[in-house]
């Protein structure tokens, strides 16, 4: 990307709250699968007469929220409405917060100690999604007055990668307090970003534009890179850039004008008249803080485990909660290695739908590996087995019986297995090439070994014993 212009970047993430119900109405909250306009009501269809009633659970995990956000909660909050018209929004004005929002100021750090600051977070209703064919265009209501809040970052984000890491590290903060399913494909988390240039010192910002809806943190990095070369061209060609609008095709990996944003919007906003302020006490607020965050897996777990494979570990809640659980570094180590290397290998991937072992089982399998019980291989193989719905209660040691993976280390059963070997002609050459300097035929004879144990060989201890008779 061309340093010539400084890129400043602010992001709205609007994030889904998982209650079981809606914000104003007692319908199912998760849609997902479900068949359009079917977790609907009177309410959300805005039908006359109908009046919100407020999720109290929405107020509580906003509350988690903004704590996770390293905010102030704001004690005393209000709704307000925001007038305008479209067709998955039936009421004509949506249900929102502008002048008293619940969650204040605060900011949250990136992996690489970046600060982003959160302007604030405010809480409300979510609209419809429309569905645009050629002809015409359909609408659905299962979303409309889902509970959400809107996170509003400050103008601190000068990269496209600070921004991937920025929505990334959102979703983790968001998922990890138990506030939001997730699910970016369903929606659960969108973001608008919003992209400005300008030359470096300059006094002003650039003119922005506002790229809607994005769900993947990658296509936040790749608009953002876009947008860049899109304006810096524009800039390099003396034209100005349009305050607008704009949509994200992922498939051409462009931004395209969706409407102009010349003139602000007049919402006419007002006070919400059917909800009363809402008031907090301290103490509500203090039952209400969120649980282990990112920024604490990564002050227990960081000096054990390399920072590589913990960002892969974070974005699976269960796979650091349970390294935590382990206590002991050692194994805190060789699990880390096992999840990642084992259990997110594309082919195993599924498993992380099941429950995971517990903690004695790992520790025992760590013991066992440590111990020489059993071989690499045998201990990925019980490890595996540990997920087996037949196996899953069974203790490390028994699954390893059972799969018949117990290394041998009988000293005087691998010495009398060492014998057979080196008395087979076929390792004749073998041995007087080791005895002539060539280290490197060692190997060939613990190969021997280990296939006349059928694998049970420790391998170490298989070499020490060779090494000893071949002097």
């Amino acid at each position: 990307m061309s340093k010539k212009y400084e890129i400043t970047i602010g992001i709205e993430c609007h994030v889904q709250l998982a209650t079981k119900t809606k914000l104003f109405s007692e319908v199912d909250n998760d849609a997902r699968g479900k068949d359009p306009n079917t977790c609907v009501s009177p309410v959300d269809y805005a039908l006359p007469g109908m009046l919100p009633r407020l999720n109290k659970e929405a107020i509580r995990m906003a509350v988690v929220a903004g704590q996770a956000l390293n905010s102030e909660i704001n004690l005393s909050s209000r709704f307000d409405r925001k007038h305008y018209y479209y067709p998955d929004l039936p009421k004509g004005y949506q249900i929102s917060q502008l002048y008293h929002p619940i969650i204040g100021a605060g900011y949250i750090e990136l992996p690489d100690g970046t600060r982003i600051r959160i302007e604030h977070a405010h809480l409300e209703e979510d609209a419809g999604k429309l569905s645009h064919y050629d002809t015409y265009s359909l609408v659905d209501l299962n979303r409309a007055g889902t509970p959400l809040i809107e996170i509003v970052s400050m103008p601190d984000i000068h990269s496209a990668k600070h921004a991937h890491d920025y929505c990334k590290e959102l979703w983790r903060i968001m998922t990890f307090a138990g506030v939001c399913y997730g699910d970016l494909y369903n929606g659960n988390m969108r973001f608008d970003v919003n992209i400005s240039l300008a030359l470096p010192g300059a006094e002003k910002l650039g003119t922005r534009a506002e790229i809607k809806n994005l769900n993947s943190f990658r296509s936040v990095e790749r608009a953002v890179e876009y947008e860049y070369e899109r304006q810096s061209k524009l800039l390099d060609a003396g034209e100005r850039v349009v305050q607008e609008t704009r949509g994200w095709n992922d498939a051409t990996g462009k931004t395209t004008s969706q409407r102009s944003k010349e003139e602000a919007q007049d919402y006419r906003y007002m006070p919400e008249p059917d909800i009363p302020p809402i008031n907090l006490t301290k103490e509500f607020v203090e039952a209400n803080k969120p649980g282990l965050l990112p920024a604490d897996y990564r002050e227990k777990l960081g000096g054990t485990i390399s920072s590589d494979i913990l960002e892969i570990l974070l974005d699976y809640q269960p796979l650091v909660a349970k390294l935590v659980e382990l206590e002991d570094k050692n194994a805190i180590k060789k699990v880390s290695n096992l999840f990642s290397s084992v259990l997110l290998a594309e082919e195993n991937t599924s498993l992380l739908n099941d429950e995971l072992p517990s903690a004695t089982q790992l520790k025992d399998l760590v013991a066992m590996s440590e111990n020489q019980e059993l071989s690499s291989t045998g201990t990925k193989e019980v490890f595996i087995k540990f997920f087996d719905p037949e196996m899953h209660f069974k203790d490390a040691k028994t699954i390893a019986k059972e799969l018949n993976v117990l290394q041998e280390n009988d000293t005087g059963a691998l010495e009398a297995i060492v014998d057979k070997v080196l008395a087979d002609p076929a390792t004749k050459k073998a041995q007087e090439d080791y005895k002539a300097g060539q280290e490197k035929v060692l190997g060939f004879l613990v190969g021997q070994v280990m296939k006349e144990s059928h694998g049970k060989a420790n391998p170490s201890a298989a070499q020490t014993i060779l090494k000893e008779k071949l002097k």
